[in-house]
């Protein structure tokens, strides 16, 4: 060793020259400024390392290759450790120690979705009926794509708000809803330990600074339509564009269907020879399977996706988004509104131009109407008479409607009578 004595302590540093110069030679070399600061070099390779005493032993910790670090960098690392030593502290034990929680930490890491799943089922068996279960799971593969695959230890208020913020005004029962749902699953997580802090998507003192009381939002947030007297002109424009999004909008408004079960519609669920889609329960809102009768224009939009469709297995999507296996997102359908230039209306307000149509211009039971958007029924005698599905009356419905949507700009003095089966 030069000029060095025990620990490698030595009258003054070396420079970096003189560094690069003892790096020819094999040995171990002292390099000073730190006490136990030394350069190993052997055949294989150069690297530092520091050397020191502790309880009696004498204990090597590397510091890094010659290469990677500068005389400077070992230098700080050194005095890093020598603090330790200088505190009763074994620098080589608390590395370990460091690695062993790294990788227990990665052990522990679970995705939201993954912590989603453990509170349901933690909680599930709990609940009064299966519907919980699926409007958990189903708004959070819907709403929260944006963090369902991220590590729920990283999940902040900035992401929390881009899941909330676009359906917030538009959607605000919804949003509410899944706020709420985030905050129980990140609760879960923390409780668990796989996450620590205050929880980002709390409501009182946190979000209620950031997002619009929903008093307010519901006071002027109903779902804009359009008006069922524009509905043709309207479609006739919107079959003009191209691409999934237009196509999935266009589905939706022939079923009066809801955007959670349009975006996640299988080539499963729907039966062309019976003309029939059957939504299953863990997409609706009610939790209860819904039939929906396909008219021959919403035949004509399946048949065109099956065209252009890469997956069509019975478990692939009919509407697929960008990436491989996922639904389209959320905002898919009311951007294809925005590049029409009819940012004024909303997808969920189709449903409302449909229930108006049928009240208006058809003789149609109101019953039927309610039955085809799938909305619960709280009269008891109503709810009886409807155990029955109907299906043959709502496929006449739901042709006539799609007929309507052929035509331009209708008078109101026709009404559409509830007939028998057509010929």
């Amino acid at each position: 060793m030069d000029g060095k004595d025990d620990m490698g302590k030595i009258k003054a540093p070396v420079s970096q020259r003189t560094a690069l110069n003892l790096a020819r030679t094999a040995g171990m070399h002292a390099i000073g400024g730190i006490p136990g600061l030394y350069l190993c070099v052997r055949e294989g390779g150069s690297s530092w390392i520091y050397r020191f005493s502790l309880d009696g032993r004498r204990r090597d910790i590397g510091l890094g290759s010659f290469g990677d670090l500068t005389m400077l960098e070992a230098r700080e690392r050194a005095r890093e450790h020598r603090k330790l030593v200088l505190q009763g502290i074994d620098p080589v034990s608390a590395k370990h120690e460091e690695r062993n929680a790294r990788k227990a930490a990665i052990a522990r890491r679970k995705t939201f979705m993954e912590c989603v799943e453990g509170y349901i089922d933690a909680h599930g068996d709990g609940w009064r009926n299966a519907k919980h279960r699926a409007q958990w799971t189903g708004s959070m593969k819907i709403h929260s794509t944006l963090i369902n695959d991220l590590d729920v230890a990283a999940i902040d208020t900035a992401l929390v708000l881009k899941v909330l913020e676009p359906i917030w005004k538009t959607k605000n029962e919804t949003a509410s809803r899944l706020r709420g749902r985030i905050e129980t699953a990140l609760s879960w997580a923390t409780v668990r330990g796989y996450r620590q802090g205050e929880n980002p998507a709390r409501w009182r003192g946190h979000l209620d600074q950031l997002l619009a009381k929903r008093s307010k939002v519901v006071r002027n947030g109903h779902h804009a339509a359009l008006p069922f007297k524009e509905i043709g002109t309207f479609m006739k424009e919107l079959r003009t564009r191209e691409g999934i999004g237009p196509r999935a909008l266009e589905f939706t408004i022939l079923t009066a269907a809801r955007t959670i079960e349009t975006l996640g519609a299988t080539w499963q669920e729907v039966d062309l020879k019976q003309r029939i889609w059957t939504v299953p329960a863990s997409r609706m809102k009610a939790g209860k399977e819904h039939v929906v009768p396909l008219s021959d224009a919403a035949l004509a939009v399946i048949k065109q996706m099956k065209k252009q469709t890469l997956d069509d297995s019975a478990e692939g999507l009919i509407f697929p988004g960008a990436r491989e296996g996922r639904p389209m997102s959320n905002m898919a359908m009311p951007t294809a509104l925005r590049r029409m230039n009819r940012g004024d209306i909303t997808v969920h307000g189709f449903r409302s131009t449909f229930r108006d149509w049928c009240a208006e211009l058809t003789a149609y039971p109101s019953e039927l109407a309610e039955m085809a958007l799938a909305h619960t029924i709280k009269n008891k005698v109503e709810a009886a008479y409807r155990r029955g599905d109907l299906l043959e009356k709502r496929a006449l419905l739901m042709a006539d409607w799609a007929r309507y949507c052929d035509k331009p700009i209708q008078s109101e003095a026709k009404v559409l009578p509830l007939r028998g089966k057509r010929k």
